[in-house]
């Protein structure tokens, strides 16, 4: 996969322009999917206007990181994920719940680097509503499914072929609304006295 090759560079350079760029490198990654066929929430209300799902987020210290014995390079990754979501009632009240809490227990490539360097553990979901949302007596009840990804980032200094500098960026359009004298300029003067009679031609 990486084929490039040192002696290579002086190629490369010669036909682009190339940037050291300090990025948030993505090590390894892995896809998780998760199911809640059975969420339950009081609404204390007849009815809702929608269910909306915030991104999820690794539960505060319980982020635990071991070696494998036999494995360099990998690591015994455990955490709880959290998802939180917000259903908004037809009065415009916003009620926050949380999914039920996904605990992780998976092995990444985290390969072994000097002390000062850090990698991160990152998350990030997609969720949305499986089926229908059914509300009967103040309570809704729907199944959720979220998409996850797990990544191993460490921040890194890339050296990378560029064309320059990003050109300027096209004018604002200003916001205009409708205003009853935006077309008053344009209008035909018109008459301002009545047409004089004049006789039919016999």
């Amino acid at each position: 996969m990486n084929d490039f090759k040192i002696e290579n560079l002086g190629e490369i350079l010669e036909t682009l322009d190339a940037d050291c760029l300090v990025v948030d490198k993505v090590f390894a990654s892995c896809q998780q999917r998760e199911c809640f066929p059975h969420v339950e929430v009081d609404l204390d209300e007849k009815n809702f206007r929608q269910v909306k799902f915030k991104p999820g987020f690794i539960v505060p210290n319980t982020l635990v990181i071991t070696d494998i014995d036999d494995t360099p390079n990998f690591r015994r990754v455990r955490f709880t994920l959290r998802i939180p979501y917000e259903i908004t009632a037809e009065s415009g009240k916003v009620i926050k719940k949380f999914l039920p809490d996904i605990l992780n227990d998976i092995v990444l490539y985290i390969p072994d680097a000097r002390d000062e360097f850090e990698f991160k553990i990152v998350v990030e979901t997609s969720s949305q509503i499986l089926g229908q949302t059914i509300l009967i007596d103040d309570t809704l009840t729907f199944a959720a499914g979220a998409f996850i990804i797990v990544k191993v980032v460490g921040k890194v200094q890339l050296l990378v072929p560029t064309f320059g500098y990003c050109p300027p960026p096209e004018s604002c359009d200003e916001f205009n609304s409708e205003d009853v004298y935006d077309n008053f300029d344009y209008l035909p003067f018109p008459d301002f006295f009545p047409p004089k009679f004049q006789e039919p031609n016999t």
